[in-house]
């Protein structure tokens, strides 16, 4: 007769898996796009960056770097970064010289 030894997250025979993620791919293959946005901020004009795969530490790196290069505020919001008011030109200049094929985005 088996005992009930109580709760275990594991079975004896099964280990846990650590879930691999996908090596990113080398800044000039990612489709990144860049666009100027009002929606959903109180009509205020904001700078959205998406298509970067970037591990969240690299991205919040690059996020810090962004801010920096254009003296604004912006946020990390899952794999997309916002940056406060009209910055797309700058930040099409600040990725191209990281080596990102950046595309404007949106009108």
């Amino acid at each position: 007769m088996a005992r009930n030894r109580g709760w275990q997250e594991f079975r004896s025979d099964q280990t846990p898996r650590i879930r691999q993620l996908p090596a990113p791919q080398p800044p000039g293959q990612q489709q990144v796009r860049v666009q100027r946005s009002s929606r959903g901020r109180g009509g205020k004009t904001s700078t959205i960056i998406t298509g970067l795969e970037l591990p969240p530490d690299q991205l919040h790196a690059l996020a810090k770097a962004l801010k920096v290069a254009t003296a604004t505020g912006g946020s990390v919001q899952g794999d997309t970064l916002v940056l406060q008011g009209d910055q797309v030109t700058a930040v099409l200049e600040q990725l191209a010289r990281r080596g990102y094929l950046a595309k404007r985005s949106g009108g």
